[in-house]
């Protein structure tokens, strides 16, 4: 990618409010593709930016899954991943910092990775966050800015 965001440009994006549909549970559900089941999402965030929510889960391994939050690159059909939550069905190595583990783990876009020519989300952190697809993808809807309008209405009403 000849594109190269920086750290604080990543922030923001990470920042940027971003609506989910009011029927976005239903519309995660999965469909079966080649040997996993995938949906993708597009939203539009606060600010104009185009973002895409990709979900991945093997069909036969229930902890080999990915859930990706990226934006697409203006004025082109590129999409650049701001963070991406694995499940713990791989061993990942962090090439800079000469690091390798085997768990559940958070791949986040950082400037030195892309600077160094590798993939914009190569470098990766353990964690215990989540232990399954559902506890990941609440965790990427909590570290992202992500929102559903609609709950966060209805939260205020309860009780009344």
């Amino acid at each position: 990618m000849a594109l190269t965001y920086s750290d604080r440009q990543i922030a923001v994006l990470l920042q940027e409010r971003k609506p989910l549909p009011p029927d976005w549970r239903s519309r995660t559900r999965l469909r079966p593709k080649c040997g996993h089941s995938e949906q993708q999402l597009q939203l539009t965030g606060d600010q104009g930016s185009e973002f895409h929510l990709i979900l991945r889960q093997n069909t036969i391994n229930p902890l080999d899954f990915s859930i990706i939050l990226a934006v697409r690159v203006p004025q082109s059909n590129q999409l650049f991943r701001l963070r991406r939550h694995n499940g713990k069905s791989h061993e990942h190595t962090n090439h800079i910092e000469d690091t390798t583990f085997y768990d559940f783990h958070i791949h986040f876009a950082t400037e030195r990775y892309q600077e160094i020519g590798t993939r914009e989300d190569a470098y990766a952190e353990p964690t215990d966050r989540y232990g399954d697809f559902h506890s990941a993808l609440h965790c990427l809807i909590d570290d992202t800015s992500l929102y559903a309008p609609s709950e966060a209405q209805r939260s205020l009403f309860e009780g009344v």
